[in-house]
């Protein structure tokens, strides 16, 4: 019997197949996606961390089992510092604060914390595209990015192998809570992380576009 995570992989492929193709994925692998785009995207990425790290929080105080819930504060703790040291590179000087969200990080932001009333299992599942999306992405564009990229630290933060760590050790986590989870909650886990992976394309998506409220 296949484990949660490759039955829900499986369903998001097709998705994570369309961010790879993404302009904005090529552009940051060849090193030729417009600075424009890039302080964007890691703007809005700023404003999406920050409540991405009080869902992680948020999770490890629903938990029951320690190691688990040892496991999340410290995706919350690293998460934080990893990103904010990579903002404080590119973005030095940019007033992010001054930002406002963008459509695609509001709905993606809004959904992850929507999730604190559902099943444990679920609010889990939302988080984990973050996770798996980030690192198949640096891995794969890492193999095709050059030394002088000018995107580099970028791309080392999510090929690492600490961050490669981290994401085994969440799907792993979500693994074990499927096995214990109901029909119903695992078939919720799936749609959510389908979801989520299709609003980490949306989030690319938006910085490629410059994307603006309409009204």
């Amino acid at each position: 019997m296949k484990r949660w995570s490759e039955q829900a992989w499986n369903a998001a492929e097709s998705v994570y197949q369309a961010i790879i193709r993404h302009p904005f994925v090529c552009q940051l692998a060849s090193g030729t996606l417009p600075m424009e785009n890039f302080c964007f995207y890691l703007a809005q990425d700023a404003l999406y961390i920050d409540n991405y790290a009080k869902v992680l929080s948020h999770i490890a105080s629903r938990l029951d089992n320690k190691e688990h819930v040892a496991d999340f504060i410290r995706f919350a703790q690293d998460g934080v510092y990893v990103e904010k040291a990579m903002h404080d590179v590119f973005l030095k000087g940019f007033k992010v604060g001054h930002v406002g969200k963008s459509p695609a990080c509001l709905l993606y932001t809004s959904l992850l914390s929507a999730q604190a009333t559902a099943p444990v299992e679920v609010e889990t599942a939302a988080i984990l595209p973050c996770f798996w999306i980030y690192q198949k992405v640096g891995r794969a564009i890492l193999q095709q990015s050059a030394d002088n990229n000018p995107f580099k630290l970028w791309i080392d933060t999510y090929s690492d192998e600490a961050f490669e760590a981290s994401t085994l050790r969440a799907i792993e986590i979500c693994d074990e809570l499927a096995c214990n989870a109901g029909t119903e909650t695992v078939k919720k886990m799936t749609e959510m992380f389908v979801l989520c992976t299709k609003l980490e394309w949306m989030f690319w998506d938006s910085a490629w576009t410059l994307e603006k409220w309409k009204i």
